[in-house]
């Protein structure tokens, strides 16, 4: 018999899959670095997941026998979440691309292994017509691994 006290948690529902990423997001195997949404606030903030596994190529070359994600990697994760934001309420996306234009304050805090799993976190700053800044933050189990103040302009593709 159940006890009436007992509560159900009801998860929160992912906000984008893999799929919804790649329809949102230019980038491909293997520089895709963001298998999950989890939360969303447009313009505001967002919530995503990178499960890294030893199968990712970089492993090969970074470290042979001691496999450690590249921090410019782990930027990459955090530039593509917060592209995800960016991208999703753009008006003609297929032909514009955003570019970093510069990194401030970033720091790697402890290396990043096979069977971590990323959640990155990035709130914008400011943003101001194609410009802006977002703050960005990676943890694994709540314990901060890299941090950055990652800006961005959004561009015409080129020949599109």
């Amino acid at each position: 018999m159940a006890d009436s006290k007992t509560t159900v948690e009801i998860e929160k529902p992912v906000v984008y899959t893999v799929t919804d990423i790649m329809k949102l997001l230019p980038h491909r195997y293997p520089f895709l670095l963001v298998d999950r949404i989890l939360e969303l606030e447009p313009d505001k903030r967002i919530v995503g997941l990178k499960n890294v596994t030893v199968n990712e190529e970089f492993f090969q070359g970074h470290f042979p026998g001691l496999p450690v994600m590249p921090g410019v990697l782990v930027v990459e994760s955090m530039a593509q979440v917060a592209g995800v934001m960016l991208y999703r309420d753009l008006a003609e996306r297929e032909s514009k691309l955003i570019y970093f234009t510069g990194i401030e304050g970033a720091k790697f805090r402890r290396p990043v292994v096979p069977g971590d799993q990323l959640r990155l976190e990035a709130s914008v700053l400011n943003r101001r017509n194609n410009f802006g800044k977002v703050d960005a933050r990676a943890t694994v189990e709540g314990k901060l691994v890299a941090q950055a103040v990652l800006m961005f302009a959004i561009t015409d593709r080129p020949g599109k």
